[in-house]
Order: C-alpha cells, then structure tokens, then sequence
C-alpha cells in the first residue's frame, strides 16, 4: 500500500538526540597564509594494542556476539541461498584467535611474509584476521575484484611483489584461478570451503584447530604500538596501489579519537549491520576495530549497494536493529527509496539507530530530505546524518561534523589529538594530517613514502577543503573536490570539480551515479554521466533493452535536458556551467582504476581510458549530447 506523502515540515522535526563530542577548535596561524587546526579536547589515553580489548571482551563478555553472517544453505531446488545467523561470541573467537596464532607462528610468518586474505568479509576472514592480531603477523585483504573481476590480475601480482606474502587465504575455489596465475605452487594455500583443482589446500579448520602453546602469549607479549597490523592497499587509480602501513598505535589511536568525537559508540551496546568491504579502511579499519574496541557485535551483511544485492541489505536490515549504521551514498540512496514504502523495514531500521554516517562519495541533498520524510513520518524525530573526512593514511577518522546541523559536503573539525594543516595550492585549501592515527608510510616505497610528507611531517592529504562558515571556525570545514582533480580551462578559469560534480549529482538524483568533469585546456565545462539503474524507469522500452538504447531514448535525453538547463540557469560562469554532458553506457571498471573498491569515481582515470569518448563529445560526434537551451 502505498504510504501518503510526508509531512511539509519533515526539515522542522526534531532529532533523536545525539551527542558531539567535539565542537571547539583552536586555529593557529602560521607563515605564508598556513593555518594549523586542533580540537580544544585532547586525546585521552588508549591502548597499546587491540589486542587487550579482544582480551578483555572475552573475559567480561564472553557469551556476547561477536561477529554473525547468515549460513549458506542448500535449497531443495539445488539453488544456493543464505538462510539464520550463524554466531561467533567473544569468548569463541579469542580461542579460535590463539589457535590460529599458534599455526602462524608454527609457519615462520611475519611482516617480511604476511598472510594474503583472498575473500569478501566472512566469519572466517574474521577469525583469521584476529589470529593474525594475536600472534603480531599481518595480514593483507587484498581487494575480491583484483581476483575474481580482473581479468589480468596485473593488480594482484602487483600486490604479491609487493609484501610476498608466506601464507594465502582463500574464501573458496572461486578464487581459484588467480591463485593460480599468482601464487607460487611452494606457497601454502588454506581454503575455508571446497577445494582447489590444481593444488593441494589446508582447510581453514585445520588451521584454527591448532593446538595453542606459551609461544602465543610470548608473541602477543612482544607486540606494541609499532608492531604493524596490516596492509592496507591504496584504490591504485593513476599509479600502481601502495601498501599502506597500519600499526598498533594507529588503530588504537583512532579508536579513541572516534569515541570521543562520536560519544554514541560507548552510550550502550553497539549493534551494526555492515557490508563495508574489510579490503578497505571504511569497513576494515573503522567499522571493524569499532566492534573490538567497544565490546560490540557486526553482523556481516551480504548484501551491497547494487540492484542485485541491495534486497539482501534490505532483508537484513528489516530483521536487524543497529544502534548506529554505516553506507555510502548509493546504499543511503537505495535505503531511502525502500522506506519510502516498505513498512518493516522503517519500523526495524529506526528502532533504535542514533546516528546514520555516510562517506566515501557525496550524498545528494534530496537523498538526504527522503530519509528525513520516511523518518518523521514512522518516528516523529530525524536521525541525525554524519559525515567527516578521512583516508586509509589517517586510520581512517580525522574530521568530524559538530552538531546535526549538517549539509552535503560538511566535514567538521579534526579529531582529538590531530593537528590539521590548512596549505593554499592555487587557488584551494589542501588539508594535511600529523598525528598518532597517521601512516609511518607505504610498505617497501621510500620515495613514495618521502613524497607523502611536507617538511613538518604532515601527511599531504591531496583533498581540498574550506570554511563552512568563515565568521564561525568552530563550525568547521567542508569539502572542496581534490586538488589533483581541478584544472584549467583554455581560457585560463579555474575549475573546481569536486562542488559541481555534486551539483550535478544532486540535480539528477536519482538517476545519476557519479559524474566526471571534463574541459582541461577547452573553452567549456563538459560532463560524462554515469547512470543509476532507475534511468530506466525514464522510458518506456522493455526491462532487457539495453542501456546504450535507454541513454540515447528520446524520453531519457529529455529528462537531462532538464537537468542541464536547471544547472545553467544557477551557473555564475563558465567554470560552473555545464556546456555539454553525455550519458555512459558501459560503467566504470576497477581494473582499470576508474572505481575504488568503496565505489567512489575517480576522475583522472576515467579521463584517461574513456579520452576518446571526450573527444567526441567536443566534436559532437556523439548522437545523445545535451546542451543547455538556456
């Protein structure tokens, strides 16, 4: 049954409160227009390793859950499907933990031979990493797509040369061909399910059978705050992907900093339902050291922001309450067009959540008054949505929002213990990071490593940034597109990208994925369009119609005509006008850096493999180009 429309004051309701932990900052000015930012709050003390809170947890908590994923299960039909939860307690993965240890020791491994992790998030991939945690080897999740979506898998073997791992993990036999064309046959191989049809693989079991000694409290014992954790591999857009360095003192340090910035996490237990990739630091670092750090439990969600597993997310969410909850603006996206209707999943999802946090990519605004809408209309209050600013280099937490009182594109102010630099680059502000949470630097890359830092030892971000309001600095800053992104045009404007590819975004949600911004060294600002699934509902062609058909139908091309002439009409100049824009078709790839694995564009490298398609668009050789008629 379709519900009536939302309440004309949604925007006046109230929030659910929350609170800040963080809303003061002191601004220190330094030579040559430079300006240095920390919160008046200071860091208070925090672990040494993460190590002791998994310890800690088993002990005081040790029937609580830890992680759960849905089991997978055979149909009678002989189709696969994923059936109940599937619980690891606190107290059963410390003893999984130690005796993983005991056979990472068993096996000579360290950070000169890490443990490669070839697997989506899963029970298994869990317990290894602690295993890991505990015996002072890292481990290194390298990204599913260099695996099973790449068709070279030039990434993975660049990955291999770079930490040569002593030990590879694999989910299962999908993986198999990669481990083939990568992994030395002398490598040992261990596999949670099935088997590999040309090698010889331990079973997981196996491993996390392994009888623990005194070796494993000897080795816990040695590790500290500069024992490494992990690597953690950069997206690898324009350049080859770097190993990010992850130490003790990192996660520890950035553990606390999120607490203190967002106090939600220590007010009662925490609950989240999380499909954010462990491959990266979203869901990897912050998501997953959350839980350990605060006692909580993750329920591994298998689902993801796309048509063919959002309704798993939906499920999930329809069944499980988390008392905070984490997406990226595709998943908010899909999230809020589901509330707009389905009955249960609003009554689960808002029973209890505090706080909504998105990153990775910018939130249209009219995503944003949907969720608020769906939230009035079943809780009389809005939750409040964060957001802040952060980088696999910085833990990932460096920048968090001050109040609710938030709008696309607001960062904050940095984290306790953090100190900010404000640099000028021609024109924007680049943000950079010294602090506890900061990268010591990339893995076997001194150069690269050399580059990253200015001559104070702050780490050179590349995102630019600006007052949210420039009479108020405790309001913060907020995003301002990356510095490597802007450019010129020929007739010497400047292009900042990052704000109207938001605008672009926000006027076409939500039949816009992400845009790329075009124009370098042209006489006007173009723009290529990736489009959402829903364009289709735009014409009346057949569900198989292809999309290249969809983007080129007369109804679609209408509806962006639209679009453009509105962007026109609130354009200031040419470096905000948006003089021709085309739909793509075929969307971007990971295997060639076009997307990084938490689904954000990346605009050098769609610029680069797709330079042909810009060239036609300024010769107007492409059929489906639209201009504005303003």
């Amino acid at each position: 049954m379709d519900i009536p429309p939302g309440p004309p004051d949604a925007a006046q309701a109230p929030f659910r409160p929350l609170r800040f932990g963080v809303t003061r900052v002191q601004v220190r000015d330094g030579e040559r227009g430079t300006h240095y930012l920390r919160a008046e709050q200071a860091l208070h003390p925090y672990p040494d390793r993460l190590t002791d809170r998994l310890r800690h947890w088993a002990h005081t908590r040790p029937q609580r859950t830890l992680f759960a994923r849905r089991r997978r299960e055979v149909r009678a039909d002989g189709t696969t499907g994923l059936g109940d939860w599937q619980h690891v307690t606190f107290a059963e993965a410390w003893q999984t933990a130690r005796a993983i240890a005991q056979g990472l020791l068993s096996r000579g491994l360290s950070a000169e031979r890490p443990v490669l992790i070839l697997s989506e998030n899963s029970l298994e991939h869990a317990l290894l990493a602690l295993g890991c945690l505990v015996a002072g080897v890292p481990w290194v999740p390298a990204s599913p797509a260099y695996a099973l979506l790449s068709s070279d898998f030039d990434k993975l073997r660049h990955v291999w040369r770079t930490v040569t791992p002593g030990l590879v993990f694999a989910q299962d036999a999908r993986y198999a061909r990669a481990i083939q064309a990568v992994v030395p046959t002398e490598v040992e191989t261990v596999l949670a399910e099935g088997a590999l049809p040309d090698r010889p693989a331990t079973a997981f079991s196996a491993l996390a059978s392994t009888p623990a000694t005194d070796a494993v409290d000897a080795a816990m014992a040695a590790t500290g705050p500069d024992t490494i954790v992990k690597f953690l591999f950069t997206s690898g857009s324009t350049k080859a992907p770097k190993a990010v360095i992850n130490t003790q003192r990192m996660w520890c340090a950035n553990q606390q900093q999120m607490t203190q910035s967002m106090p939600v996490l220590a007010e009662g237990d925490l609950v989240l339902v999380d499909w954010l990739p462990w491959n990266h630091t979203f869901g990897g670092n912050h998501n997953f050291g959350m839980v350990l750090y605060h006692g909580g439990t993750l329920y591994i969600d298998d689902g993801k922001p796309t048509p063919a597993l959002i309704g798993e997310t939906l499920r999930n969410l329809r069944e499980i309450a988390p008392t905070v909850y984490f997406n990226v603006p595709t998943g908010f996206e899909a999230i809020a067009h589901a509330m707009k209707t389905d009955d249960a999943l609003r009554r689960t999802l808002l029973s209890r959540v505090r706080m909504f946090f998105y990153a990775g990519a910018a939130l249209a605004q009219p995503i944003w008054d949907s969720l608020y809408e769906s939230e009035v209309r079943e809780t009389g209050e809005r939750i409040v949505m964060t957001s802040g600013l952060g980088m696999t280099e910085s833990g990932p937490f460096a920048l968090f929002v001050t109040s609710p009182d938030v709008r696309a594109g607001d960062l904050g102010i940095p984290t306790p213990g953090l100190e900010v630099k404000l640099v000028d680059i021609e024109g924007k502000t680049e943000v950079r990071y010294r602090g506890p949470n900061v990268t010591p630097g990339y893995w076997r890359n001194p150069d690269e490593t050399a580059a990253a830092f200015d001559e104070e030892g702050f780490f050179r971000s590349g995102d630019a940034v600006r007052w949210i309001d420039e009479t108020d600095v405790h309001r913060g800053l907020r995003f301002d597109g990356r510095i490597a992104e802007d450019f010129k045009l020929a007739t010497g404007t400047f292009v900042s990208v990052g704000p109207l590819r938001a605008r672009l975004i926000a006027a076409g949600a939500p039949y816009v994925q992400d845009g790329v911004i075009t124009g370098l060294n042209r006489n006007e600002v173009g723009a290529l369009v990736f489009p959402t699934p829903r364009v289709r509902e735009l014409c009346p062609l057949p569900p198989d119609a292809s999309l290249h058909d969809v983007v080129e139908h007369p109804a679609v091309l209408a509806h962006f005509q639209r679009v453009v002439d509105e962007l026109a009409r609130q354009a200031t100049g040419s470096a905000n006008r948006i003089a021709r824009l085309v739909l793509l078709a075929d969307p971007p790839t990971i295997d060639r850096g076009e997307i990084t694995d938490k689904g954000s564009i990346n605009q050098r490298a769609v610029l680069t493999h797709r330079a042909e398609t810009v060239e036609q668009l300024y010769a107007d050789a492409l059929r489906h180009i639209v201009k504005p008629t303003v």
